[in-house]
């Protein structure tokens, strides 16, 4: 696998939550061998032992069961400490998301969006009112998974300091998901100013503009500050993400404004896209960091 990596190019690679336990001898002996270096890992790496599909929420710090809780908290600590002995500095998660037993308001969304699919959806007054009815249930049930949350996050960072890598919260697709949007800066602000960070993916926030939940630009102006990674993909005018940077709506041009020489950026693409599909992403990355560095 990595070795099919480095022949296209690449000195760098993200291990994913895609990554089964079977994979890691052969990854270590890649390193070991200088095949690639490993710029960051997406939890959960390895994947929990049984666990052999992409499964990065396979237990949420949200969750209101306890025990869910503790395999999350564990499960992290197992890829921190994987990420330290590949010698990758950076951790990126996901922090959970509300739960809603019978009447999930983002069914209610979701469905005027498949039965409109040719409506411009942020400025139509039927879903700005639905959508709107729908958030103010989401904040409302909020507090107790974000507190929940929050305390698995605090309890985490130390351990994280102490193993050398930085935690990177990551912008979230779905519309149940933590933190909202609009609460990201804050969030982000409130936490210690090194070892944790700011994880910006270019398809999940064009898939929340398309939404009317966010403007692309505004929310990572917002967040900027204290990035510290991107996963960079592009999104087709059907909404689905993960294609080839350049095939879809994303402007990476004005994302690219946003990049710093500190920065990890990571083609985050989909199975499906050819070889020619991948290194034309590449090229076109390149062509913006050199237009953004000068080199």
């Amino acid at each position: 696998m990595l070795q099919e990596i480095a022949g296209l190019g690449f000195e760098w690679v993200e291990l994913s939550h895609g990554i089964r336990i079977t994979l890691v001898p052969g990854i270590l002996k890649a390193l070991e061998e200088g095949v690639v270096k490993v710029s960051s890992c997406h939890n959960f790496c390895p994947l929990p032992t049984g666990v052999v599909h992409a499964a990065p929420n396979l237990y949420m710090p949200s969750s209101r069961d306890p025990r869910e809780r503790e395999q999350w908290f564990r499960h992290t600590k197992r890829t921190i400490d994987f990420t330290h002995q590949v010698g990758a500095p950076k951790v990126v998660l996901h922090l959970g998301a509300v739960e809603f037993f019978w009447f999930n308001p983002a069914r209610t969304v979701r469905r005027y969006q498949l039965e409109n699919p040719k409506v411009d959806l942020p400025n139509d007054p039927v879903y700005r009112k639905i959508l709107g009815r729908a958030l103010e249930k989401l904040r409302a049930r909020q507090p107790e998974f974000w507190e929940h949350t929050r305390t698995q996050l605090a309890e985490l960072l130390p351990y994280a300091a102490q193993k050398g890598v930085e935690l990177g919260c990551e912008n979230r697709e779905k519309f149940e998901e933590m933190p909202a949007d609009a609460d990201f800066a804050a969030f982000i602000s409130s936490l210690p100013v090194s070892g944790v960070g700011y994880w910006h993916d270019t398809g999940h926030a064009e898939i929340k503009q398309r939404l009317g939940l966010l403007n692309h630009r505004e929310h990572l102006a917002a967040n900027a500050p204290r990035a510290i990674g991107f996963h960079l993909h592009d999104v087709s005018p059907e909404c689905h993400d993960h294609h080839a940077v350049g095939a879809g709506t994303v402007d990476f041009t004005m994302v690219s404004e946003f990049w710093r020489p500190e920065h990890t950026l990571v083609l985050e693409l989909g199975p499906r896209l050819t070889v020619e599909e991948v290194l034309l992403s590449k090229k076109r990355v390149e062509a913006l960091v050199a237009n953004r560095f000068g080199n």
